[in-house]
């Protein structure tokens, strides 16, 4: 085989991340063109094809994601070698990548790396918001150091510590038939609220994934009026009155100036984490170890 090509190898795994060659595109900022033709010819030198093409997108086939594999553990051995070598230096300078959730993001993360950049002005930042599946994807391809994410997912492949408490909120208008109810902020079952019409948002995401999980289980199914793609967007069409929303504990600075009621769902599945995400075994440069320790301590200070 000829020498290993990392960016074509990198946009192996970006369309096995998304699927789509026009997605894969915007987010590796080249041309789709480019793409299909560095696909092409990779088949052409390996004598195999890697992916299954259809109208609905790209699929690997089986030797694809043999290949897909190889370049991910070809990208784990580097980025840990590059960082077994920050052990030699001083801990100045350095980098730290993160792929983080848009509900990290809206929550206490933006403080912490205000006071991590403040201790470490040498280090460079690169913060990556990401859909909880494609962060983690990120972080086994060896892109980014940390994934910040939601809990509902299959964390198998990697060492997970708590990074924020994160439950599960309703709000309503006031004048909404939950009003009166939600109004006093305290637990409310979920099948107390699961037949009202919802404001829905990110249709893949985390917690419409982990709403329709519990509404099934419940033998319901989540009347969704309107669907929106933002949580900025969710509070304002539930001030409208187009029916009740849930947003997790990390948004819930989003209804200041507004006058929806809230109050949290009283199961324990509804009790959810933001986790922070790492390889196993894989080695931390001084940067790294600074932002988890960071983290750490701020999540301990919210526990007492």
């Amino acid at each position: 085989m000829t020498n290993f090509d990392p960016v074509t190898a990198r946009l192996v795994l970006a369309l096995a991340r998304d699927g789509s060659i026009a997605k894969a595109a915007e987010r590796e900022s080249i041309a789709p063109s480019a793409i299909s033709r560095r696909i092409a010819d990779l088949e052409s030198r390996l004598g195999a094809v890697l992916f299954d093409r259809s109208a609905l997108g790209v699929t690997l086939t089986h030797a694809g994601t043999a290949y897909a594999e190889g370049c991910r553990r070809i990208f784990r051995e580097i980025a840990d070698l590059e960082t077994g070598m920050t052990r030699f230096a001083s801990g100045q300078g350095g980098q730290l990548r993160i792929a983080s959730s848009s509900s990290a993001l809206s929550g206490r993360l933006p403080e912490i790396l205000a006071e991590y950049a403040s201790a470490h002005p040498d280090v460079a930042l690169d913060i990556r918001e990401m859909v909880a599946r494609a962060a983690l994807s990120a972080l086994e391809d060896a892109q980014v150091d940390v994934a910040i994410v939601a809990d509902n997912y299959d964390f198998t492949r990697f060492e997970v510590t708590p990074f924020e408490d994160d439950h599960v909120w309703v709000i309503a208008s006031p004048d909404h038939s939950l009003g009166t109810q939600l109004a006093k902020s305290k637990p409310i079952s979920f099948d107390e609220v699961v037949h009202y019409e919802v404001v829905g948002v990110h249709h893949t995401g985390a917690l419409d994934r982990l709403l329709n999980e519990a509404a099934h289980k419940a033998g319901r199914t989540l009347g969704q009026r309107v669907n929106v793609e933002s949580f900025p967007s969710l509070v304002r069409m539930v001030e409208a009155g187009f029916g009740i929303g849930f947003l997790r504990n990390s948004s819930i600075h989003l209804l200041a100036g507004t006058d929806l009621v809230y109050a949290p769902l009283s199961e324990d599945w509804a009790k959810r984490q933001l986790l922070i995400a790492r390889r196993k075994k894989g080695a931390l440069a001084a940067s790294v170890h600074a932002f988890l320790d960071l983290a750490n301590q701020s999540y301990r200070s919210t526990q007492i």
